[in-house]
């Protein structure tokens, strides 16, 4: 299950990091989510929204060492 959730984080991340940059780059790109309504705001604020959740999922699913401190 933390190796699915992991994969899917970083395939929202990508994907996110990605669209937000074009995004930023070339306004008119609205790429994956070109048809969510409030124009820009929206389909920046949609791009940001996934790579958070993959962020999320990433993080939920990465392997932890269990223990104290290092050192």
């Amino acid at each position: 299950m933390r190796v699915t959730a992991l994969v899917l984080g970083m395939v929202l991340l990508a994907v996110g990091a990605q669209g937000t940059i074009r995004q930023l780059l070339d306004h008119a790109d609205g790429g994956l989510l070109g048809r969510l309504p409030g124009g820009f705001a929206g389909q920046l604020a949609g791009h940001v929204a996934l790579a958070a959740a993959g962020l999320l999922f990433a993080g939920w699913g990465s392997p932890r060492k269990s223990g104290g401190r290092a050192g």
